[in-house]
This record gives structure tokens, sequence and C-alpha cells, in this order.
């Protein structure tokens, strides 16, 4: 089997920023929702888009997948603030710092650069990218450059320029105390444009233990948002971030596309796969296989 790094060698990767034109999701208007983008931009009507739906049966093993080393994620790796912002879309956290990924087959280390959200509405699920055809509340995806390239703008041009973490959110009974650092500054940025600083933390506080993130997929993929370029090595989680429903509410409570039309259900639906392959991480199946050890080991010694 192909390792990730071979796959992605025969890919071109250039990753651009949000396209200032008109386009918007469903919920604002199904004049300019994901369904027309490919009009305007002609990639996202190309074959290899994203989010998709992950079918775990099908995914291929690929042994040449170590876990994700996070570098920097347990410590506070900046005095300077982040930038919080509205950007129209979502809310979008502008990392600094010495945060950054290893392992994976990625061909190198890859800085953190930003990380934002994708939600749907107080009744309604809202993450991108679904598993088994099952949709999360919510979907952080946390993006990197391949820190060889100077800056993130070079970085998107080049094959092994950029790679983005998915995590998906599952309701909780409790709160998630980690997540309110972030949900107490969304108020500072209600409206589009608006911008405010964020006193960094540690990430490992809002994402899952390391040891839970042994198992994940990936596949080569696009942008989810216009102008789409089909240049995201993506790598997704399907180990769920615990959040309390009302956490969760305030993201579109709390947030507007413009003044007055509260910022819900701002994902795109799951695009074809197209033949393309998804692998899993070797270390999930030693995980699932190390379980069912113990269980016949727990059964022969009761016998």
């Amino acid at each position: 089997m192909h390792s990730l790094s071979l796959l992605l060698l025969s890919f071109c990767l250039p990753l651009p920023t949000l396209e200032a034109s008109r386009w918007c999701y469903d919920s604002q208007a199904i004049s300019c929702g994901p369904i027309t983008w490919k009009n305007d931009y002609p990639v996202c009507g190309l074959n290899k888009q994203s989010p998709i739906n992950i079918v775990t049966k099908k995914a291929k093993l690929d042994r040449s997948l170590p876990p994700i080393i996070f570098k920097g994620y347990d410590r506070v790796a900046t005095e300077q603030n982040w930038q919080i912002s509205n950007n129209g879309h979502t809310v979008t956290v502008k990392l600094n710092g010495d945060i950054a990924i290893e392992g994976g087959n990625l061909p190198n280390t890859y800085k953190a650069v930003q990380f934002h959200y994708h939600w749907g509405t107080v009744s309604n699920p809202g993450s991108e990218h679904t598993i088994d055809g099952e949709q999360y509340p919510m979907e952080m995806h946390l993006v990197h450059h391949n820190e060889k390239y100077d800056s993130f703008e070079d970085a998107v041009k080049n094959a092994d320029g950029v790679a983005v973490l998915g995590f998906l959110f599952e309701e909780s009974t409790k709160n998630n105390e980690e997540m309110n650092v972030l949900i107490d500054a969304l108020q500072l940025v209600s409206n589009p444009g608006n911008t405010s600083s964020l006193k960094p933390f540690a990430l490992n506080r809002i994402i899952p233990d390391h040891e839970k993130l042994k198992k994940y997929y990936c596949y080569h993929g696009s942008l989810t948002t216009p102008a789409c370029q089909e240049s995201v090595i993506w790598i997704v989680f399907p180990e769920p971030i615990p959040i309390n429903k009302a956490q969760l509410d305030e993201f579109s409570n709390r947030l507007f596309f413009d003044d007055s039309q509260p910022m819900t259900l701002n994902f795109r639906p799951v695009q074809k796969l197209n033949g393309r392959p998804v692998y899993v991480s070797d270390s999930a199946v030693r995980l699932f296989n190390v379980a069912w050890l113990s269980v016949i080991l727990a059964v022969l010694t009761s016998m």
C-alpha cells in the first residue's frame, strides 16, 4: 500500500485564502449557497472536494501512518496575544508561537497557523465531515503549514505545504470548562469584521488527550470554502470533543453573518468521494485488536 507521503507527491496543493467575492451558506441565501459556488469558483465543481463522509469499513489501512506528534500544544508557546475575529463566515483564532505537528507521514514539521469552527443551530448538527453518515454538532479545523516555507502564503502554493486537523464535537451533559476561554470571547467578535485579542493558552486544553488521537483518517481533499482548491491534506480524528448544549448554542447565539442574521449552519455539505482513498492509521487497528485480545483473555481465564 502506498504511504501517505507518496500519495501527496502525486498532487498539486495550491491552497488560497478566502476569496473576497460574494458567497454564502444556504442559511443565508440559497442564491449564493454551496450549490452555486462552482459558478464563480470552477474548482468547487471538481472531483476532489471536501468535506466527505468517511465510511469506516472502506478506509484503507496504511501501516506507515504513525501517530501525530503535537509540539508546543502542552504549553503557552508565546506571550503575544492571539487574534480572534469574525470573518463573516466563522470565528477564527490566528495563532503565533512555537506550535506545530509532525508524524503521520508528513514530510516535515508543520506550524500551526489558525483554528476555526463550523456548527449548526440550537436544534441541528453542523459538522462538515461525517462518519458513517453521522453529522456531529460542530467541527474544529486546526490549520498548519510546512515550516520550510517562510509564510503560509508561500506554503499554500506547494504540494507539501498544508495540513489540516479536523476535530469533531459531541453533546455532553457536563460543561467543557476548557472551552470557556474561547466561548467567553465570542461576544467580542459578534459581527463581521470584528477582531479582538485573546490571551494564548495551551492548545491541549481544547483537544482530546493525545493517546485518544492515535486513531485518525486521512485523505486528499480541498478547502471547504471558495475557492475550494483541491489542496488540503486532511487528518480527521473520530474521537469526539465533549461540549454542553448551552456552550454549543453560544456560537449561533453570539455570532452573526451580519448585524441581524445569526451565524448558523455554516458548513458545506459532504462531497462525492469520486474514488479517492481514505486511509486509517495502523495504530487505530492495533488499539482495536488489543481491545479484543483483552476480551478473549478475560473469557479464557474465567473458564
